[in-house]
């Protein structure tokens, strides 16, 4: 049977099973459906909207003198501020604030993830681990949570399930992840794409610790946490604030 053919055959199980009252079986069929449909490509998304994503970035590094895109970058999300920042690397070494987008829906706290299902957004250094061009939430970038470092400590405390697929989407609302807007989405997509994932490294903190010390007390506060939060602040000290734009 052709794609269509299976395609039509599972929207008609679904009509079937709605007009029925089966339930179960029309939300199965659902899936099957949705997995069945064509999927694009990171190179389709690129396609797609990469002229106008490259257009937005524009203005942003022709004011820093960057070219597209930046050889290497490093990412910055501020959970408590809702931003994350887009800094690359300039020809002399230093590094250079490019943008900064406002995070539009991030659940938790201030404080790590630590478990499956505790709706943190994680804290630490990551990399960016894949694209997905066929994300529930327009476009993602998964992020490498958990890492070496959640991963040893996570079996220090026992936790077997320290929870897994972070991204950063589109979208306004999110579970854990970053939902940064379908168009923000768009700009950090294909700017990945542009770069290569391997050439970003992710700083995600609880507060920018350029600024001000941490809130007390935190909801959980493992032993190990100052450790953690002295590596983020060591990586953000290798970036000056911001300039207002």
């Amino acid at each position: 049977m052709t794609r269509k053919g299976r395609i039509f055959g599972g929207l008609l199980i679904v009509l079937l099973a709605g007009l029925l009252g089966l339930w179960p079986l029309r939300h199965a069929m659902r899936r099957l459906v949705g997995r069945l449909r064509p999927r694009a490509s990171v190179a389709n998304r690129v396609r797609q909207f990469g002229g106008e994503a490259r257009a937005r970035w524009a203005p942003y590094l022709d004011a820093v003198g960057l070219s597209y895109p930046p050889q290497q970058m490093v990412w910055v999300g501020l959970k408590d501020e809702r931003v994350l920042e887009v800094w690359g690397q300039g020809d002399a070494g230093s590094w250079v604030h490019i943008r900064t987008l406002p995070i539009l829906g991030a659940s938790g706290t201030l404080g790590p993830k630590l478990r499956e299902g505790d709706r943190q957004v994680p804290e630490g250094i990551y990399q960016i681990e894949s694209l997905n061009p066929n994300s529930r939430y327009h476009l993602s970038l998964r992020v490498n949570y958990p890492n070496a470092f959640d991963l040893r400590r996570a079996k220090e405390e026992g936790r077997a399930k320290p929870g897994s697929d972070i991204m950063i989407h589109g979208s306004n609302a999110s579970v854990g992840c970053l939902a940064m807007g379908d168009e923000a989405a768009e700009d950090l997509f294909v700017l990945a794409a542009a770069a290569g994932i391997t050439k970003i490294r992710l700083i995600l903190a609880p507060v920018d610790f350029r600024k001000r010390a941490l809130p007390e007390p935190l909801p959980e506060r493992p032993e190990w946490l100052d450790e953690l939060y002295d590596q983020i602040r060591e990586e953000l000290a290798n970036l000056p604030l911001p300039s207002p734009k």
